[in-house]
């Protein structure tokens, strides 16, 4: 995990840096006597998210970024942003994605503070198992706005999720379970909250396909594999079926979901874990639940008492 800050007041020095740290873009600035930008980016594998204070009017036009780039308004208004012909305006608690990632983007931020959380497309098409190499082709996002205020309000939820609990700490975003779950889980928001390309119920094919040797392989590769960052698209291949039929044969021979599955079989070793860890010699909770993915301390808790009866710490300190 990496973190950068940036504070200046010299529109050069703003205009450079958002050219790298996005893609090349040309900014101006009608009010040359306000022109702080107070930037903050953290980052993992294919996920940045970035906090931005502008205490003046910019237009900026950007070429393509090659991602997903959403924004959350806090305060302030983005008024003129255009793409392909759309052209609309945001506001304060309003999320979006900015244009498709091929395409370049114009607009004027007015005194803005917002959130940039920007993702590798490839990880919906993870999500959503989509072969890429194949017709349709990757799954893409249809719209620029959410379809439903839920939507909306869970995406941005997973977002400030993501950027306190992960990468707010150092320690818990640089376990590689922890971010390719938290990754996993941003995509599933976004694909939640937009329009898309992406097939979402099983055809007949992955109904035929899921069979309970599919399902065989597939459980023993989990077993297998559970200490690495796997992905739904991961387990499908090896299973021989698409993900739709991956979750289809999950839910029809053990009535749950592939990643809920692979999130059980990842709590009984972080309690094997426990059981044979020694606090007197540093091992914590929180540091065992992240080493397997668990990034909100709450929630593994939550779900080890409901397992197991008791909490992890008293595994921990009571073996």
């Amino acid at each position: 995990m990496q973190s950068l800050h940036f504070d200046s007041s010299d529109i050069g020095e703003t205009e450079e840096f958002l050219s790298k740290a996005y893609a090349r873009m040309r900014i101006g600035n009608g009010t040359p006597d306000a022109s702080r930008a107070q930037i903050r980016r953290d980052t993992m594998p294919g996920v940045s998210v970035d906090e931005l204070d502008l205490d003046f009017d910019m237009n900026y036009a950007v070429t393509p970024l090659g991602k997903i780039c959403l924004c959350v308004v806090h305060e302030g208004t983005i008024q003129d942003h255009g793409f392909a012909g759309v052209e609309d305006a945001f506001g304060p608690g309003d999320v979006v994605s900015f244009a498709p990632p091929e395409l370049p983007y114009q607009g004027r931020i007015c005194g803005a503070r917002y959130n940039i959380t920007m993702l590798d497309p490839a990880l919906l098409s993870q999500v959503a198992g989509n072969d890429p190499n194949a017709k349709p082709g990757p799954v893409r996002l249809t719209g620029h706005r959410p379809t439903s205020a839920a939507g909306a309000q869970h995406l941005k939820r997973t977002i400030i999720h993501v950027r306190d609990a992960v990468l707010g700490d150092p320690e818990v975003a640089a376990q590689p379970l922890v971010a390719a779950t938290a990754s996993q889980h941003l995509a599933a928001a976004v694909l939640a909250a937009f329009p898309h390309t992406a097939l979402t119920e099983p055809t007949s094919t992955d109904r035929n396909d899921a069979r309970p040797a599919s399902l065989r392989r597939a459980l023993a590769y989990m077993e297998e594999h559970a200490h690495e960052p796997i992905g739904l698209a991961e387990i499908a291949a090896v299973a021989h079926v698409t993900v739709r039929g991956l979750q289809y044969a999950f839910r029809r021979h053990l009535d749950t979901t592939p990643l809920a599955h692979l999130r059980r079989i990842r709590l009984s070793l972080a309690h094997h874990e426990l059981l044979n860890a020694d606090p007197s010699k540093g091992a914590t909770v929180t540091a065992v639940a992240a080493g397997w993915g668990f990034y909100h301390p709450g929630r593994f808790a939550s779900l080890y008492r409901a397992t197991y009866g008791y909490s992890p710490h008293r595994t921990l300190v009571g073996h």
